[in-house]
């Protein structure tokens, strides 16, 4: 299920997973498991790296579209960690795409990614991608259009296989 609110700033993605969840938690913050996010093998040139606490980076190197090589480094600068329930990160990386720095972490997309128990021992995961209020509409409005909602929601696609 995916959903848009373009009045709130940004849109809500929400998947169920058949796997426990400390598992799912892991996926996201494990660097040996966290390469279903960039949807290629691991590349021992570009390692994936993880510093899982509030203001560390992870980072990944991701292959957007192997036929025409266009690669980049992405990830995120940690806001909010609480295993196994929840991360919030804004979404970029220092020397990468989206960049990131101090200075401009309220111009980046912030992602909360929310984990909750099912009753049946497995996981709902609730990935929301907001746009702060110091944002202008217009940049929203380019984050939007650049594709960021079908990018993000192909990208958690690729979850639940890894899982299984």
């Amino acid at each position: 299920m995916t959903s848009t609110d373009t009045q709130a700033r940004g849109f809500t993605i929400v998947r169920r997973y058949d796997a426990p969840r400390e598992l799912v938690f892991r996926s996201w913050t494990d660097p040996t498991l966290l390469q279903w996010f960039a949807g290629v093998p691991a590349d021992p040139a570009h390692p994936t790296t993880v510093d899982l606490r509030p203001g560390g980076d992870w980072r990944i190197h991701l292959v957007e579209d192997e036929g025409r090589g266009r690669a980049y480094v992405t990830g995120g600068r940690y806001r909010e960690v609480v295993a196994p329930s929840r991360l919030v990160f804004s979404f970029g990386a220092v020397g990468g795409w989206p960049e990131l720095t101090p200075e401009t972490l309220d111009d980046l997309p912030v992602v909360t990614i929310e984990l909750t128990l099912t009753p049946d021992g497995g996981t709902e995961m609730v990935a929301t991608v907001g746009f702060s209020a110091a944002m202008s509409d217009e940049r929203v409005a380019q984050w939007l259009a650049m594709g960021i909602q079908p990018g993000f929601t192909t990208t958690l696609d690729r979850l639940a296989p890894a899982l299984a």
